[in-house]
């Protein structure tokens, strides 16, 4: 039981956990920074619709929701993507840092803010684990300094750097469980009996260790599930990616079988499918550690 309130157990747990989504990738050969070269577009399409925009106006209300104006602040995106948060946050009036390595996001998060003012959105190309936090002048620096499902914490010593940047508040979101794909549930007893078994666990790492090392925080845990259209090409790999994610045959033959499934199915090569999950957000106060209390509603 001593070992529950044990933050260097939790952080050696955390850091060798082979099933967290980071190494779950490495091991199946991916480089996380590449994962959206081929889905870039179609990804920026869905995160500026009409649903893609009602999920960013839902999380950052969730963060307004707890006294934070956006209007006037610095925010680091860590991870931007194509910058459907990015853009949000500018057009509330903050002054936006994006860091986004991947090039195909990057090139469409440049086109994304051309409309916005000049300066309002600073992207950098750099991955945030090569630069010098320091020497860049990013220590307690920014307001915000907000990371949304981007595998940059891989273990507590990724959340600490992470945390090291924001003065005021921290959001940070992240798999909580196995995650949800209509498609890869369709196509997977095709190639192989084995059930999905593992779960991605690094939320429960990061509350915990939070908790212990004594941070103030606000925690929502819920289920999301979106419906993706891709053309035939992408969803292939999307499929093929996810069996090597979860240990499961991924070879030629099974890239045979899935391919003639798919053909068969979907015969105008446009597919559809629902993913999701159970995603966690946090966020973290480093300034006024008070629980925030509303203003009543006025009769």
């Amino acid at each position: 039981m001593n070992t529950f309130f044990d933050a260097s157990v939790w952080e050696k747990a955390w850091k060798e956990d082979r099933n967290t989504a980071i190494n779950k990738m490495l091991n199946a050969g991916m480089d996380p920074t590449r994962v959206f070269d081929k889905r870039a577009v179609s990804f920026n399409k869905e995160v500026f619709s009409e649903g893609g925009k009602k999920r960013t106006h839902r999380i950052l209300s969730w963060i307004e929701g707890q006294n934070v104006d956006f209007n006037g602040m610095t925010v680091l995106d860590i991870g931007a993507a194509s910058g459907g948060f990015s853009v949000a946050f500018a057009e509330r009036g903050a002054r936006v840092t994006a860091v986004e390595p991947n090039g195909p996001l990057r090139e469409l998060l440049q086109k994304n803010i051309q409309d916005l003012p000049e300066g309002s959105v600073e992207v950098i190309a750099e991955p945030f684990e090569d630069i010098d936090l320091e020497g860049r002048g990013w220590l307690n620096k920014f307001d915000l300094v907000f990371v949304s499902m981007c595998p940059v914490i891989t273990d507590w010593d990724g959340a600490e750097r992470v945390l090291s940047c924001a003065r005021g508040y921290c959001y940070i979101s992240m798999p909580a469980g196995r995650r949800e794909h209509s498609l890869l549930d369709d196509v997977r007893t095709l190639v192989t009996q084995e059930p999905i078994r593992d779960e991605i666990m690094e939320f429960a790492y990061l509350l915990h260790l939070l908790y212990l090392k004594g941070y103030s925080f606000e925690s929502i845990l819920s289920r999301e599930v979106k419906t993706t259209k891709s053309d035939l090409e992408i969803a292939n790999k999307e499929v093929i990616n996810w069996l090597k994610i979860h240990g499961l045959p991924a070879d030629e033959n099974s890239l045979s079988i899935i391919t003639e499934y798919m053909q068969q199915t979907y015969p105008d090569g446009q597919v559809e499918y629902q993913e999701g999950g159970r995603f966690g957000k946090v966020l973290i106060r480093l300034q006024d550690l008070n629980m925030y209390t509303r203003k009543p509603r006025q009769a």
